[in-house]
């Protein structure tokens, strides 16, 4: 196996998950199941995913310097991420996502705090690391414009970029023109390509970037024909994540060289194994988890 150095640039938040039968319309109190706070944020969810398997993973990020953050670098650390580029900051509080999960799906809002704290300027200290990786994963919960400057330097150092683009805005075209890989689901897939004007020819060009996530109906992406990949079967527990789990495959598998199909059907795998678990990282599975898995569905 090659050691793939994958950095990551985004959020990191304390996920803060209630439990309920039912949730109630406005105005209206229920009773809840359960409460938990699990360590989450977009970034840190798809680090921790290449991490557990086996991936060489750098976190750069913000957060509070307050005790969600404390909490939250014991766990990246815990988890083998290289957490020494993110930085504490004192006047802003650690992100936080409120999730409500019901009748197996979620409804969540997010609290940047911190995670709008990582600048531009933030972004280019680390121009070194940047250089260094295989795979530069980006999401969307940092400011944009620290987003942008990350795929400049990704390019410069002729490194691989995928962007995960949620939570969906509109986007430079300059932008999408760095990215290698675009992974949006089927609404942003839609909302990216209506939101700019395109010739022809890039429109076909951008597709091609795209591998385009449809939940338990699978994967479709676009080579010189249009693939689909199918979901595998699993009890669903818990959503939050999965995409996440995804990307974090994702970028695991085309760091190891894996062909687009190949990485694709992976991170399929990667994807249907964390939603048999509660909460974004605690069902993020091991390599071995993978590969066992795979050969029960009749894959290599």
């Amino acid at each position: 196996m090659k050691n793939s150095k994958i950095t990551v640039i985004g959020s990191i938040n304390m996920d803060l998950v209630t439990s309920t039968n039912r949730v109630p319309i406005l105005g209206e109190t229920v009773m809840g199941e359960a409460f938990h706070t699990i360590p989450g944020g977009k970034g840190a969810n798809q680090a921790v995913a290449a991490a557990r398997l086996g991936a060489e993973t750098t976190m750069i990020g913000c957060v509070g310097n307050d005790l969600f953050g404390q909490d939250l670098l014991k766990h990246l650390k815990s988890q083998g991420i290289n957490v020494a580029n993110v930085k504490p900051v004192t006047h802003s509080s650690t992100g936080i996502a409120s999730i409500t999960l019901s009748n197996g799906d979620n409804q969540i809002i997010v609290i940047p705090g911190a995670n709008y704290q990582v600048t531009p300027d933030v972004v280019a200290s680390f121009e070194e690391v940047i250089a260094t990786s295989d795979i530069l994963l980006l999401q969307l919960e940092i400011p944009l414009e620290s987003v942008e400057k990350a795929a400049e330097l990704a390019v410069k150092h002729q490194v691989k970029v995928i962007l995960n683009p949620a939570p969906i805005q509109p986007l430079p075209k300059g932008l999408l023109e760095k990215v290698n890989y675009l992974t949006p689901n089927e609404y942003e897939q839609q909302l990216l390509f209506d939101s700019i004007e395109w010739t022809v020819e890039e429109r076909q060009e951008m597709l091609k970037k795209c591998i385009i996530t449809r939940g338990s109906k699978g994967i479709t992406f676009y080579q010189d024909e249009k693939v689909e990949i199918p979901s595998f079967k699993v009890d669903v527990v818990d959503t939050t994540g999965a995409g996440d789990s995804f990307n974090g495959g994702f970028a695991y598998s085309i760091s190891q060289g894996a062909s687009l199909e190949d990485a694709c059907r992976f991170a399929t795998a990667v994807a249907a194994l964390s939603v048999t678990k509660l909460g974004a990282q605690s069902g993020m599975p091991t390599l071995e988890e993978v590969q066992a898995f795979l050969q029960t569905q009749g894959e290599e």
